[in-house]
């Protein structure tokens, strides 16, 4: 794998079997990404968009087909292989947050690190360090119906980001939010990028989203039908940002 792409696959399939029938989500997809770069995935519902993230995520397995993340063929590896590598590497964002409703702020962004490889020293310092760097630090003793809704997708986000992983997976991050609110998250994600070197790929039904990326993917039927630079990818507003902070 070249050191200047984080993900490359190679002629990757995906079928589901229901009872006699079979059916193909992802048919012979070929993509590298680069290392650092913003990508938008878009397509239709049904298109395959899911199941990619499933994969990419380590959430799920292609049929066929070859995939390497950060430089390791993830596609071969059993599945408590795959939760290692899932938990160290990959950071994800939901639509739906899915924060623990009982727990703070803080704690919810601790929790990934109760399942960390590595012993970590002092838990409650990185969590926090992570709230800081979404500009929720305050907030980190609100459980999550004492915030917004884009509180609590900060929340998510700083969750995503307390163990250092080398890829972030958002799936519509922005579905469940306004247009003001999804401008803030997206500022996030763009310094998250830009400053931090993180490498981001969101799933939208949104061309205003997409916007925000560096390159937008294209998929129907299963199949990349579309890849894009974007030339002069859109800038959040600036004032929107939060606290810069170190991650």
């Amino acid at each position: 794998m070249s050191s200047a792409n984080i993900i490359e696959l190679e002629r990757l399939s995906r079928t589901f079997t229901i009872g006699d029938l079979t059916l193909p989500a992802l048919r012979d997809v070929t993509l590298n990404i680069a290392r650092g770069d913003f990508v938008a995935i878009m397509g239709p519902s049904g298109s395959g968009k899911s199941t990619l993230m499933n994969i990419l995520g380590c959430l799920d397995k292609p049929s066929a087909g070859v995939y390497l993340l950060d430089g390791i063929r993830v596609d071969a590896l059993d599945r408590d292989r795959l939760a290692e590598i899932r938990n160290r590497e990959i950071g994800f964002v939901f639509q739906q947050f899915n924060l623990l409703a009982r727990t703070s702020a803080l704690e919810n962004v601790e929790l990934p690190l109760l399942y960390a490889s590595d012993a970590i020293s002092d838990p409650h310092a990185r969590a926090m360090q992570a709230l800081e760097s979404v500009g929720l630090a305050e907030r980190a003793d609100h459980h999550p119906n004492q915030l917004s809704g884009g509180q609590q997708q900060r929340v998510a986000i700083a969750r995503a980001l307390v163990n250092n992983p080398q890829l972030i997976l958002a799936d519509e991050p922005t579905g469940a939010l306004d247009t003001r609110t999804s401008i803030e998250i997206m500022a996030i994600f763009q310094r998250l990028n830009r400053t931090h070197g993180i490498s981001t790929i969101i799933v939208t039904h949104e061309p205003d989203i997409a916007a925000y990326a560096n390159r937008n993917l294209y998929f129907r039927d299963g199949k990349l039908v579309r890849d894009e630079n974007v030339a002069e990818p859109k800038i959040a507003d600036q004032e929107s940002l939060p606290a810069e902070a170190t991650i």
